[in-house]
């Protein structure tokens, strides 16, 4: 029972299937550079305001630092009986210092402590996140200026609608991705709020300061009500919605992709590296990177309803209940993270099967919108030019036409004013060039949106925008 570190009360040992069941030092161990950091800034702190001694404190400090080393080579033993890894760092300290190791849990509790350990992490996962976020959106990015000549049918409804730049396409991600990044950096603001100094769930009557450690660990703010804060996972929560997005964003992506790169669409060759064959049929080679992405956002979305359920029938505080936040959050930062390690690289080496794009480009009469508000600026009442452009089309299709392949009797024969000048609008490159509204894919609007976004995410304008990116080397360490 010396073990426990919550023993003193009771008489019998606890049962084995107790200790397996009730452990959770298989997954939380890999919060034991958050638990070190913390448990370094609470002792510095007991020593400030004068709880343990300075010399205390420096024993402390450079035995956590040695642990540290410990778990990173792999050294460090781990036993089911003491439960997490935060027992196992305590435990450390006291079998290598004795009383002064057992001062260091002074004036908290667990509950702050796991809550402040999952806080550092999520900041810290947050910010490996919108670095990846970052280096995907750059991989689009960078394909913009090769791309720029190449006009590709937008769809609806998965039906031929309108021509388009591949650069707006490129771009339409990137702000998928930028949403992404905002919702990271709000989330981040509220997962960085020190716990530490909660207690239990009411405090503590011993003389500590949090501003300090809120300092020392690079906290915004300090969580106000102990009461509260010991038992919130709010921001678990809003992570793996984040999370969650970020992962239906790479789920459609994939699925356009997946597409894209069929016989039947021919628009896209993948990078082999990023693909596999078939056991059975020699000539296969499929898009297994970009399915597995796609499949794998399932578990990502499932771990929001998981985290809700969890919580929602929590009575306040602390709960043990919230042991199960660990497993659910780090599996769905992991799969995010490995799909954006693949995606960027992806993208960046896919090709465009230009003449295939080419040949079919006029297949749909994608220019029939641009025809349509070509009769609005002749003054024709837009429902009325949708009712003759749909005309038009119908007699393109019934002869097997482009609309540019229309003679002027003929479009004179639905609106007898019509000039010569609307084969200037008609034809895919024509309708590009016809657009002239902001956000749209007008060729000057699609160039000055490429050079906004290459300030942003290749010249370093990203540290202004969503997360906190300059923390990125930190997260990769940690992470």
């Amino acid at each position: 029972m010396a073990q426990k570190a919550w023993g003193g009360v009771f008489q019998e040992a606890t049962d084995r299937r107790v200790e397996k069941f009730t452990e959770s030092v298989t997954f939380d161990h890999r919060l034991y550079a958050q638990d070190i950091a913390g448990s370094t800034a609470h002792a510095k702190m007991l020593a400030h305001v004068g709880l343990i001694t300075d010399d205390e404190c420096e024993q402390i400090v450079q035995t956590l630092a040695e642990i540290r080393r410990q778990f990173e080579q792999g050294e460090f033993p781990l036993r089911i009986e003491l439960e997490d890894v935060h027992m196992h760092i305590e435990q450390a300290l006291v079998e290598r210092l004795g009383d002064v190791g057992r001062k260091l849990h002074t004036a908290r509790s667990r509950n702050d402590q796991v809550s402040t350990d999952l806080r550092l992490w999520v900041r810290e996962s947050i910010d490996r996140i919108d670095a990846l976020l970052v280096e995907l959106q750059a991989a689009f990015v960078s394909r913009c200026r090769r791309d720029q000549d190449m006009i590709l049918p937008g769809y609806t409804h998965l039906q031929r609608a309108q021509p388009v730049l591949a650069p707006h396409y490129w771009l339409a991600y990137c702000e998928k991705f930028q949403r992404d990044r905002g919702r990271l950096a709000d989330c981040r603001h509220r997962a960085n709020q020190l716990s530490l100094g909660a207690g239990a769930l009411a405090g503590s009557t011993l003389p500590i300061d949090r501003e300090f450690v809120a300092r020392e660990l690079s906290f915004e703010g300090v969580a106000a009500n102990s009461l509260d804060v010991s038992s919130d996972r709010d921001f678990v929560i809003e992570f793996s919605g984040a999370l969650a997005l970020i992962a239906v964003h790479l789920s459609t992506w994939a699925e356009e992709w997946i597409l894209w790169s069929t016989t039947e669409f021919n628009f896209l060759k993948l990078p082999q590296a990023f693909c596999t064959g078939s056991s059975m049929m020699p000539q296969k080679v499929n898009p297994d990177v970009l399915e597995l992405t796609r499949g794998k956002s399932a578990r990502v979305l499932a771990t929001v309803t998981r985290l809700l359920t969890l919580v929602k029938g929590l009575p306040l505080a602390y709960n043990r209940d919230l042991q199960e936040d660990k497993e659910a959050i780090f599996d769905a930062y992991d799969t995010v993270a490995a799909c954006l390690e693949l995606a960027a690289p992806l993208v960046a080496g896919a090709e465009l099967n230009r003449e295939a794009i080419r040949e079919r480009l006029d297949r749909g009469h994608l220019d029939a919108t641009t025809l349509m508000e070509y009769l609005v600026r002749q003054n024709v009442p837009l429902r009325t030019a949708h009712e003759l452009t749909g005309q038009l089309v119908r007699t393109a299709i019934e002869r097997k036409l482009r609309l540019s392949d229309l003679s002027l009797d003929d479009f004179h024969t639905v609106y007898p004013a019509m000039d010569d000048g609307v084969y200037g609008v008609l034809g895919v490159d024509n309708a590009v060039k016809a657009f002239v509204s902001y956000g749209s894919t007008a060729p000057a609007e699609v160039d000055r949106q490429i050079g906004i976004w290459e300030e942003r995410v290749l010249h370093g304008g990203h540290r202004e925008h969503g997360g906190r990116t300059e923390s990125a080397t930190l997260a990769r360490t940690l992470s």
